[in-house]
């Protein structure tokens, strides 16, 4: 017998809407209890006059207790489910950037994969699950993966806090063939190695491919300082395609030292300057010291990771830009960035305006982007556009600008 699972009166409205996530407090568990069913059961979501919604993975001790794969009430689970989707998922990231297999190839929702997230590096896949139910059939999973890519080695990068969430272990396991931690990608042209072992997420980040991409094209020149630089992803691509010299800045040493390795492996050491510290009490001693750069990359971790936290992580924002706009010489350049959900774009916005008000600057906005073609938007879940990066350029007051 199918388990089933049903909504309280009137709770289905934002599934119509194309969403896929279920709260319990959504859930009539009267009819329906989620102690009944075990992390990653399948059923069938009804709503609350019985009539079948589709199919949900189940996970019942977590706040966001279920997620609809699919709109057909009788469409399982299954390899074949799986491999469909990884199908039309690869199609589109090939579409967009060859066969060079660097790129998200599954960004959970928007590839109808709920829960997962596999980041590609050529023979290398790294694989990330936040859910039980994406816990639970790893196992297709993987099958799917070998069907579809033969990889050499599998990462099972499973170390996100989201997954105690749901009540998961925490583990980094590679199938195959063993890693050394630092695996080749190649991205807008530049070779790089990303920590998929130790590094932070899947190792590396390419949500911000196009951006740096955009602004290596205006760096040519220039002295760049990147805080946040973890392996210098920003500051490599801008000194590869044309930049002077870089001061790359992050609190962790290991990640310094990953950069340094690209650096050298690029043949761009010498044009390489690495600070560890605080990023926030770093800039702010640069900029008290008079140092100034052409161009200056901001992008910090998430720094409102829950609704909650808005105003605090506001602050730190505001301080950010504040540096930034204070180290970016005239005429210069200030890339800035949140991978905050809860902070958005007019937020981003009304913070650099306030931040060039108290630094006595003139800003004039020159573009604003989310996202690379990898992470697809899911038009009914907001979540899955998370990312922002404004570039400005930063004049003395008097000499142009927006605000």
């Amino acid at each position: 017998m199918t388990e089933r699972l049903r909504l309280k009166p009137r709770e289905e409205r934002r599934l119509r809407g194309g969403h896929v996530w279920i709260y319990s407090n959504e859930i009539d568990t009267a009819a329906t209890p989620l102690k009944a069913f075990a992390p990653g059961d399948e059923a069938v979501l009804e709503n609350a006059q019985g009539r079948p919604l589709g199919r949900v993975l189940v996970s019942p001790q977590a706040l966001i207790c279920a997620r609809l794969f699919s709109r057909d009430p009788q469409q399982g689970f299954d390899e074949a489910l799986i491999l469909e989707r990884l199908r039309a998922a690869l199609a589109l990231r090939e579409a967009c950037y060859g066969a060079a297999g660097c790129y998200r190839l599954v960004y959970g929702e928007s590839d109808g994969l709920s829960g997962l997230v596999i980041d590609r590096f050529g023979p290398v896949v790294v694989v990330q699950t936040a859910t039980a139910g994406m816990d639970r059939h790893l196992p297709l999973i993987l099958s799917a993966l070998e069907t579809l890519l033969a990889p050499r080695s599998i990462v099972l990068k499973q170390d996100s806090g989201a997954r105690s969430l749901e009540g998961l272990e925490e583990t980094v396991v590679v199938h195959g063939q063993p890693l050394d931690d630092a695996v080749p990608l190649e991205e807008n042209g530049v070779r790089f190695l990303a920590p998929v072992l130790e590094g932070q997420k899947t190792g590396w980040f390419y949500d911000h491919r196009e951006n740096r991409a955009r602004l290596a094209s205006l760096a040519k020149g220039a002295r760049v300082l990147d805080a946040f630089s973890y392996v210098g992803a920003w500051g490599l691509t801008a000194l590869a395609q044309g930049a002077d010299a870089l001061v790359a800045v992050d609190g962790s040493q290991r990640a310094l030292e990953h950069l340094d390795a690209n650096a050298a492996a690029l043949g761009l050491a010498d044009r390489v300057e690495t600070v560890r510290g605080d990023a926030f009490k770093v800039l702010e001693a640069q900029a008290d010291a008079g140092e100034r750069f052409d161009v200056v990359i901001v992008d910090p971790p998430a720094l409102i990771k829950r609704r909650k936290d808005l105003k605090a992580g506001q602050h730190g924002y505001e301080r950010l830009a504040r540096q930034a706009l204070r180290l970016t010489a005239p005429g210069g350049l200030c890339l800035f960035a949140s991978c905050s959900l809860h902070y958005d774009r007019a937020m981003m916005t009304d913070t650099l305006r306030s931040a060039a008000r108290h630094t006595d600057r003139s800003l004039q906005m020159l573009w604003s982007h989310g996202a690379g073609l990898d992470h697809p938007v899911h038009p009914a879940i907001p979540e899955t556009d998370y990312l922002k990066a404004t570039l400005a350029r930063v004049s003395p007051p008097g000499r142009g600008g927006a605000f």
